[in-house]
């Protein structure tokens, strides 16, 4: 059994280098909820108000089969409708969604998503698989817990969350 010598420098181990060894940014796929449920532009908003308490969901994806039409969220239908004074058993989706979904593509980074949030001042966005269907929504929440070394979804967090709601 070998002594050690008092005031030995201990050996320290450092992390890999090289190109093989590279942290490669996280992609969307990686974070986003892949739950996700649609709703029919036609379908009234209690249809859509009762498909949200059966999923806990706040929002919904408004797709037509072929393209994503809007977002529509609990708060949509409290204040665009039950507030305006129509009737959530006869009132189509597509009067109360809001129309300018902001979507990413799922192999996109993280990053890349927490800018267009940032620029775009929402706090999910729809994610589109190769054939423009959803296939899932990132959230800045999503962000925030999964991608904890990016500066870019702090930044982000703070930006969208003293900004003014759109709408």
């Amino acid at each position: 059994m070998q002594a050690r010598r008092a005031g030995a420098a201990e050996a320290s181990i450092e992390e890999p280098q090289g190109p093989a060894f590279q942290r490669r940014p996280m992609q969307v796929h990686e974070v986003m909820s892949r739950q996700v449920e649609t709703i029919s532009p036609e379908a009234t908003l209690r249809e859509a108000a009762r498909k949200m308490k059966d999923l806990d969901a706040g929002p919904l994806p408004v797709f037509d089969g072929r393209v994503v039409l809007g977002m529509l969220t609990d708060r949509d239908i409290v204040i665009r409708a039950i507030a305006e004074g129509l009737d959530p058993a006869s009132t189509p989706v597509r009067d109360v969604m809001t129309e300018d979904v902001v979507s990413c593509r799922m192999d996109q980074s993280a990053e890349q998503a927490a800018q267009l949030m940032r620029e775009s001042e929402v706090r999910r966005l729809v994610v589109l698989g190769s054939d423009d269907r959803p296939v899932g929504i990132v959230s800045l929440g999503d962000l925030a817990t999964m991608t904890h070394d990016a500066p870019e979804v702090g930044e982000t967090l703070e930006q969208i969350s003293s900004a003014e709601p759109q709408r």
